[in-house]
């Protein structure tokens, strides 16, 4: 099976200035044999990115948001994933959909409180942390 696992981070929260202070999401990509084999393999290529560069440096949270299992690509139409529509600045609260299509489009609200991120109301649990 093809996973693709989304995830959201923050990084040096401690920090005083803000321009020290980052957050954002990635995305992976792997297959696997199942859910957990893929787990594994998120877990330790985010490790094998950090050890190698810059990407989540100092005190790192990464937050496992989505998982999303393929048994095989689309071929005659492309498939948007996801989609992500912000209203106003980028410190509101966005909707994202997962999959969205003329039957449905799993959409949440996705917002972050106390630098910790929270869909549709719900906190979401820590996946990953790094610590200096």
């Amino acid at each position: 099976m093809i996973y693709i696992g989304k995830f959201f981070y923050v990084t040096n929260q401690q920090e005083i200035e803000e321009a020290e202070r980052r957050h954002g999401e990635f995305d992976l990509i792997i297959e696997a044999g199942d859910g957990q084999g893929a787990f594994a393999a998120f877990k330790e290529r985010i490790a094998e990115i950090r050890a190698a560069g810059d990407f989540f440096m100092g005190h790192t949270s990464i937050f496992f948001i989505q998982l999303l299992e393929f048994d095989r690509f689309p071929r005659t139409q492309a498939l948007m994933l996801n989609l992500r529509s912000t209203a106003g600045d980028p410190l509101m609260p966005f909707i994202g959909c997962s999959l969205p299509s003329d039957q449905g489009d799993a959409c949440r609200i996705y917002d972050w409180k106390n630098n910790r991120p929270e869909i549709d109301g719900q906190n979401e649990q820590l996946f990953l942390e790094f610590r200096e």
